[in-house]
């Protein structure tokens, strides 16, 4: 991936929507395989990580990761 090919897709992924982009996205309907796409992972998450504790520790880790990663970015 090139550094120009990073750029655009931040540059997207961090772009503003106007209040009538936002109010499009979150009003459409989520499709049948949408659904059922976020219910496997779910199904996965809940396996992989059986008790609250150990959801716990993994957002926790998650999250020091991503601190980790912003803070050297800057």
């Amino acid at each position: 991936m090139t550094d120009d090919l990073v750029e655009l897709i931040r540059a997207d992924a961090e772009r503003q929507l106007s209040p009538e982009e936002a109010e499009a996205w979150l009003s459409a309907p989520v499709s049948d395989e949408e659904r059922a796409h976020v219910l496997e992972l779910v199904d996965w998450f809940t396996r992989r990580y059986p008790t609250p504790l150990e959801r716990l520790q993994y957002v926790r880790r998650a999250t020091a990761r991503w601190r980790a990663s912003v803070s050297s970015r800057s």
